[in-house]
């Protein structure tokens, strides 16, 4: 395969695409080897919408993660995010961003306020101790800022990190497991923090998640993910209705399992 000539191919595409979404994604391939992670997939995430990417494990989520915040080179394809060409423009489209993951800790030794200081520097926030002081109180951090982040529990350093992503106000948010290690209280209180930001900011939100109930709380679109490949999309009720099920949960176990549904 010409890869130089699929990468021109997938940027044409790309400029023929509606200005108007967060991030394009056009013949994105990622190999290791002899192994296909990502195998050539399309996908639009429209500006202002919680869209869920969903898949088991090996399915390819963390590495297509991974390439939109640029982690990871794609083998092919390209991308452009916030109406810019990622690969051309990631150092100027990434500070417009940020991402939030329970699996990717915060340094613990660090308090809170140390670690979102370091954060607010690296953004170049304005007035940081500002910006801290309305996340500790958005996030109910107010009594953790001082302590190291190792002497806090699972879902304080959720709450953390979660405040780490919105250092910067960011336009695009990608989120892992937003609300992971979160008792349902907390978890359903940081849903509704996630919504209200995104309504007076007009943010977009790109999560990956296992927990399929509050995908279908919070998100408006899902692109299910199957051996690297989407292989199905929707609002969650289109694809509940499709397999002809109840939950979310069931769809995933569906795909997952047997792959998608054939359209009759």
């Amino acid at each position: 395969m010409d890869i130089a000539a699929t990468q021109d191919e997938a940027t044409c595409d790309i400029a023929r695409a509606a200005p108007d979404p967060a991030i394009v994604v056009r013949g994105l391939v990622k190999r290791y080897g002899e192994v296909t992670a990502v195998a050539g997939i399309d996908f639009n995430v429209r500006r202002g919408s919680f869209t869920a990417l969903l898949g088991g494990n090996g399915a390819g989520k963390t590495t297509t993660i991974a390439i939109l915040l640029g982690l990871i080179r794609p083998t092919a394809g390209a991308i452009r995010i916030l109406g810019e060409d990622f690969a051309h423009s990631a150092k100027r489209v990434l500070a417009r961003m940020n991402f939030q993951s329970p699996y990717a800790d915060l340094p613990r030794r660090l308090s809170v306020r140390q670690n979102l200081t370091v954060y607010a520097r690296l953004y170049g926030v304005a007035k940081p101790a500002v910006q801290i002081e309305r996340l500790a109180h958005e996030l109910d951090l107010q009594g953790l800022l001082d302590r190291p982040l190792g002497e806090l529990s699972a879902g304080q350093r959720t709450r953390a990190g979660l405040a780490k992503a919105f250092i910067n106000r960011p336009e695009l948010v990608l989120l892992d497991e937003p609300t992971a290690s979160l008792d349902p209280d907390t978890a359903d209180w940081v849903r509704g923090f996630l919504a209200r930001y995104a309504a007076e900011a007009q943010a977009t939100f790109f999560i990956a998640s296992h927990n399929m109930l509050e995908v279908e709380r919070l998100c408006d679109s899902v692109l299910m993910m199957r051996s690297g490949r989407i292989v199905d999309s929707g609002a969650p009720k289109e694809l509940i209705a499709r397999y002809g099920r109840t939950t979310l949960e069931d769809v995933f176990l569906d795909v997952a399992r047997f792959g998608p549904r054939e359209a009759t």
